[in-house]
């Protein structure tokens, strides 16, 4: 590695551990409600993404993307779908639900590939189809043996990976188009705080506002260094770093929030990782055979 890719890969490892630990951060304003948070992320950054696209000359990008009528119908959709998925999450963590969050998140990339298969005519190898498979049946046996389908997981896992298909369809760089999709919900964000007087923002005691803001830092920071460090590796490494952020919500889920794990628990996650570990030696192979990573990354 040269001295950008190993500032890159340490930028993408970062990303993905901010993203893996952020439940502690939310655990800090539990009290305050996800719609609320979801209202604050927005609102706190927006700013931060707008100075770090005008600081890299990106500033022109925002009105081109914009003015092209197929990227605008996507950024439109997008901004609803990653919306969902912010607030999903949130909500995921102030309900005790860390450890759905972590499911999901592994087997998104699984769903992405799948998502490739139906809708972008991506051929699915040997490997992967038995990793599709293999995540399927641990969904399944959560489902039948503990009594209950995972929507949840399922829910955090297609969103993020539609997401991941509408960004194949644009044509505009990424932070590009976070910024736009932040900005489309800004005014929404805006009008619900101030239909709710600031809501804990305007009532609790400091610091607790400035936690609050905190929102804004935690949102944008690991997208920024995600940024920064994917273009600087290779999608091999970049794939393999995404398991990170999982492996930090499954750790906190069970040693630090002690949320219920199960044998059920431990057979689904157990058939996940076999089907994570599949499809990480198929996408090794793919990137030797053939320089390319089968799955980029929606962000």
């Amino acid at each position: 590695m040269d001295s950008s890719s190993r500032f890159g890969a340490l930028s993408a490892a970062l990303a993905f551990l901010l993203w893996g630990f952020a439940p502690l951060y939310w655990k800090c304003v539990d009290h305050v409600a996800p719609l609320e948070l979801l209202a604050h992320r927005i609102v706190w950054a927006l700013p931060l993404l707008a100075l770090y696209v005008r600081a890299r000359g990106n500033w022109p990008a925002l009105g081109e993307a914009w003015r092209h009528k197929r990227t605008r119908r996507l950024l439109v959709v997008s901004t609803f779908i990653i919306g969902c998925n912010w607030f999903l999450f949130v909500w995921a963590i102030l309900t005790d639900r860390v450890l759905e969050t972590s499911l999901g998140y592994f087997i998104n990339p699984l769903v992405s590939v799948f998502l490739g298969y139906l809708f972008l005519k991506e051929r699915l190898s040997v490997r992967q189809r038995w990793a599709v498979g293999l995540a399927a049946t641990g969904v399944i046996v959560l489902a039948v043996a503990g009594g209950a389908v995972p929507f949840l997981a399922l829910a955090l896992a297609l969103t993020f990976a539609i997401y991941g298909l509408l960004r194949k369809k644009m044509r505009c760089e990424a932070s590009v188009a976070l910024t736009i999709e932040v900005a489309l919900m800004g005014p929404v964000a805006t009008l619900f705080l101030v239909a709710n007087a600031g809501g804990e923002f305007a009532t609790s005691e400091f610091p607790m506002p400035l936690w609050i803001a905190c929102a804004g830092p935690v949102t944008a920071l690991p997208l920024l260094l995600f940024g920064f460090g994917a273009r600087r590796i290779r999608l091999a490494t970049l794939g393999f770093l995404q398991y990170l952020a999982p492996t930090g919500h499954f750790l906190l889920a069970v040693l630090v929030f002690a949320e219920p794990f199960t044998r059920v628990h431990m057979a689904t996650f157990g058939l996940i990782w076999l089907a994570v570990g599949l499809f990480a030696f198929d996408a090794w192979r793919a990137v030797r055979r053939e320089g390319s990573f089968p799955l980029g990354s929606p962000l």
